[in-house]
């Protein structure tokens, strides 16, 4: 496989796949040969599914030829985070715990990637339980860019094989940053929807009330077209929002001219790095060229707000392992465990007063919203930190850097969609990162921006594998 093929877009492959010029066989089985080839130092896959992805994709082969196209994801090779259920094939989540769990049914996620012809590459790994520490009956990914630095949590696989060009779409979940985190650290396109607007039904919990599923790819327009997919409301979610969801790509091209994006200086600079301050100041100055309206807010103190976020989701991990812990502590890593041992410590009391406070912060930040499209910032405040395997594995929530939190736990306590993009590189090549936050079911507008970001700038690189 050409590095240009490897590192191609969905909107670039997708017309050559429906014309024929390009076949399904051949893009899946040079996949396969790459995650053959590098996934060994990379470590992004859980389990790859050879046999089944090009049975897939001479399905997809031989639809196509017929005449019978679905649409943009039709033999295009992807690959989910290890917390979706597929038929047949292991579903670890990250623990020893579930090493043996095999599903007899498909998430409603993986269920539209095969309705949409997509062709399944494998399962990507994750942190233990989408959380910050890694169990060592599990592989710690390698970030592409540099093996020494962090690879963002939780969905590092997907950041890793997205960014790597080991396929073209993947799946990540987010609770409190774990689609965004990969995103920035890997130098990738992340869009986490609005509560509500993806199935988890078959998705392995974190916490349910602050988990997003969303997709991870190499632009705005893959990302657009990838949740065009999946979602849409669930009979076997009745959490899913119940109104048809917008075509993700309809107007994706209109430009930003009218919109008003908002930027607090202070939340954009204030515990940020300089570089990734400057370049989001960089950012903002762009969509203001393209036409957007810069519009100042005050965003409510966050810091009050960030203990309730571990206490909601260490509770709520608890809740979603109480089959396993605490009977089978000891099969759980050294971070994960501590987190569901702090989850059994929490009081009733003090859950019912952090969901009070989150209802409180949900409040607060409806009335920023109320006068602009969408907020720019930060995703991350640091650039990916110097990280070791055995500190990866030993680790636990007192050395987790808490400070992050602030960039991310805020727009999952109030369940808004967000898309985390390519703003910049540093000096030492590392990726930096523009995150667009918008209210409430706002992905197609959030689409709209980051696409015309993307067209003014130039920020998406190859790593050199």
């Amino acid at each position: 496989m050409t590095e240009d093929l490897a590192y191609a877009t969905i909107e670039e492959l997708a017309p050559r796949i429906a014309s024929g010029e390009l076949s399904p066989v051949e893009l899946a089985q040079a996949q396969l040969d790459r995650i053959a080839a590098h996934d060994g130092r990379l470590k992004s896959y859980a389990t790859v599914m050879a046999d089944s992805a090009l049975a897939e994709a001479q399905q997809a082969a031989d639809e196509i030829a017929a005449g019978n196209y679905r649409g943009p994801l039709h033999g295009i090779p992807i690959a989910v985070k290890d917390l979706c259920y597929t038929t047949g094939v292991p579903t670890m989540g990250g623990t020893k715990v579930l090493e043996d769990f095999v599903p007899d049914f498909d998430s409603t996620v993986v269920a539209r990637f095969t309705d949409a012809g997509a062709v399944m590459l494998g399962k990507l790994n994750l942190t233990e339980g989408a959380m910050a520490g890694y169990n060592r009956a599990r592989q710690v990914p390698v970030n592409p860019w540099d093996a020494g630095r962090w690879t963002g949590v939780s969905s590092s696989g997907s950041g890793v094989a997205t960014a790597a060009g080991l396929c073209y779409a993947s799946l990540g979940s987010d609770t409190g940053g774990s689609i965004r985190g990969p995103s920035a650290s890997c130098g990738i396109v992340g869009l986490k929807p609005t509560w509500g607007r993806v199935s988890r039904y078959g998705v392995l919990d974190l916490a349910q009330s602050l988990d997003h599923v969303g997709p991870m790819c190499r632009s705005t327009w893959d990302c657009a077209v990838t949740l065009e997919v999946i979602a849409g409301d669930d009979p076997n979610d009745p959490t899913t929002l119940p109104e048809p969801a917008p075509s993700m790509l309809d107007g994706i091209n209109a430009g930003v001219a009218g919109m008003r994006i908002g930027y607090d200086e202070r939340y954009a600079t204030e515990e940020v790095i300089p570089p990734i301050a400057e370049a989001v100041a960089a950012s903002v100055e762009t969509l203001a060229s393209l036409g957007a309206e810069i519009v100042s807010v005050q965003l409510p103190d966050f810091e009050p707000y960030m203990a309730d976020w571990p206490t909601l989701c260490s509770v709520e991990a608890l809740h979603a392992h109480l089959d396993n812990y605490p009977s089978r502590a000891g099969d759980y890593g050294n971070w994960f465990g501590a987190w569901l041992e702090l989850g059994s410590s929490v009081s009733a009391t003090d859950y019912a007063d952090a969901c009070i406070r989150r209802e409180e912060l949900r409040g607060r930040l409806a009335r920023v919203f109320a006068d602009i499209d969408m907020l720019a910032c930060s995703a991350q405040g640091t650039l990916p930190h110097q990280v070791t395997e055995d500190m990866m594995y030993d680790d636990t929530p007192g050395e987790f850097q808490w400070s992050r939190l602030q960039y991310t736990a805020p727009w999952d306590m109030n369940r808004a969609p967000t898309l985390t993009l390519p703003n910049g590189w540093s000096e030492q090549g590392l990726p930096m990162a523009l995150q667009l936050v918008g209210p409430l079911g706002s992905e197609q507008a959030l689409c709209r921006a980051g696409y015309a970001y993307e067209q003014a700038t130039d920020f998406m690189r190859n790593p050199e594998l």
